[in-house]
């Protein structure tokens, strides 16, 4: 196997696990929208190497579509300007309404992938954002190595071979054997052949390690999150990514946040190990890159922060920390906007399908029979009065129906999503709406919601992997938020 490192070094390569994304372990994309009198139920699985292929599935309803085309398209920035050709969706023999495709992602940033829909009601488009990242760096199967490794030594030795017998026998007569001096040029011919081979495979060996060493640098790694509690002051500094000329995520500042839904961070608080005590907090910009809030009443202990942030260009991402929250802490009330829990510890058993509230209120999870990892689903949710019946005064919450973090017990998966998806809505009203964002006010509080609206909600989601999830929902009735929790059990 030394000469197949030698040889074909540029094949193999170390892999490596490292967090996705917008989401912690959670890097596909789920999202239902709309486009004139076309309905789409959207996943768009991406990949963890840049360049690499992404596979679209869409689910089609209302008017019947008749051709789907696809193209990859920067958020930002001139090349947004010139799209290349698009590609056709496939629709299934068996279900006309369900399409797949694939396309290729050629740089890492904030992409799109827009739709071109003709059918029944005409043509329309939209688009779809998708963050691309390189996550990993792909091994190389060891079947597929020791057969290269044969074949290269064949090949070396083949060389070598060759050019012996050209030196040895080029010159003699047919029929006559060469002479001693003849096999002896041939000799030192061959052996200087495949010295210089050789000589040839390691500076190729040489050369790759250094194209790995610059493209695992390039490795996608979220800002870091540094957490400081003075009293009930939490102060959160975000780090930069963007002093180092190797990397190509440079331009990943902490100076050019937007607000989404009307906050710059909304920031998840789940007590360790448990998962006993959830909130779902917003602190205040004070100078570029750093944030703080008074923290709310807080049950003592070790807390895991996941804080969502979005970026100019449109390019979402979760940063992580650890928080520990002292006894006796002086505690502000928790703010309108935010949010808090109390479910059961994990160790005292599953939470079922319904959700008792303080107020006596109930969040029910219409819970599928299986839940299967890599599958996309619809999850719904309702909110019921104290009477067991629908709540009649359902408001929205920052501007949405509901909000919803899925995560997983051990704490490899974070998925803060909403009833329209997985996407931030910045970055959907930049793949949809007029383009650039220039700045902190280009941002509204939310898309425009009735006042009152049905105590029902829906999240475009697919668990990544199979485990147990505690997931968390957050509905508003009246002037108060509620958080219901439940737990999934995914095969």
């Amino acid at each position: 196997m030394r000469g197949a490192r030698l040889l074909f070094a540029f094949l193999l390569s170390l892999a490596l696990t490292l967090p996705a994304y917008a989401h912690i372990g959670s890097k596909d994309v789920f999202e239902e929208v709309s486009a004139g009198p076309y309905k789409l139920f959207v996943t768009i699985r991406t990949p963890s190497v840049i360049p690499g292929v992404a596979t679209v599935e869409v689910r089609s309803s209302g008017a019947a579509i008749r051709s789907m085309r696809i193209t990859p398209i920067p958020l930002t920035g001139e090349a947004a300007k010139h799209p290349p050709s698009s590609d056709a969706m496939q629709p299934s023999a068996a279900d006309p309404a369900f399409f797949t495709g694939s396309l290729w992602l050629m740089a890492s940033g904030s992409w799109q992938v827009h739709f071109d829909l003709d059918g029944a009601g005409g043509k329309f488009g939209t688009g779809v954002p998708v963050p691309a990242m390189p996550l990993s760096i792909l091994p190389m199967q060891r079947s597929m190595g020791t057969m290269l490794a044969l074949l290269g030594i064949v090949l070396v030795i083949g060389i070598s071979g060759i050019v012996a017998a050209a030196v040895g026998q080029a010159r003699v007569d047919p029929g006559e054997a060469p002479g001693a001096k003849q096999r002896r040029r041939a000799v030192i011919a061959g052996l200087a052949t495949l010295a210089i081979t050789l000589l040839f495979v390691y500076g190729g060996y040489k050369w790759w390690n250094v194209e790995a060493a610059a493209y695992a640098v390039d490795i996608y790694h979220p800002l870091s999150l540094s957490p400081t509690l003075q009293g009930d002051t939490l102060d959160l500094k975000i780090g930069r990514y963007d002093t180092d000329d190797r990397h190509s995520f440079r331009a990943r500042s902490n100076r050019d946040l937007l607000p989404d839904h009307g906050h710059v961070m909304h920031l998840y608080a789940i007590r360790q190990p448990e998962m006993d005590a959830v909130y779902h907090l917003h602190p205040a910009l004070v100078s570029a890159g750093d944030l703080q809030m008074a923290l709310p009443g807080m049950p003592p202990g070790t807390y895991r922060l996941y804080a969502d942030i979005v970026h100019a260009n449109g390019f979402p991402e979760t940063l992580t920390a650890d928080l520990t929250v002292p006894p006796g802490l002086a505690a502000a009330p928790l703010a309108a906007e935010d949010a808090a829990g109390a479910p059961s510890p994990l160790s005292q058993g599953e939470l079922g399908m319904t959700y008792k509230l303080p107020d006596d209120y109930t969040m029910v999870w219409d819970r599928p029979a299986e839940l299967s990892a890599n599958t996309a689903y619809a999850f719904r949710f309702r909110l019921l009065d104290g009477a067991g019946q629908p709540a009649a005064d359902d408001r929205p919450y920052l501007g949405m129906a509901g909000h919803a973090a899925f995560v997983k017990t051990d704490g490899t998966v974070f998925a803060h999503t909403h009833p329209e998806g997985s996407a931030a809505m910045q970055a959907m009203t930049l793949a949809n709406g007029s383009g650039e964002m220039g700045g902190m006010d280009a941002a509204a509080a939310g898309p425009a919601v009735a006042e009152h609206i049905p105590p029902v909600v829906e999240f475009p989601y697919g668990f990544p992997s199979p485990g147990r999830y505690r997931i968390f929902i957050q509905m508003k009735h009246a002037n108060t938020v509620e958080t219901g929790v439940f737990d999934a059990d995914v095969r």
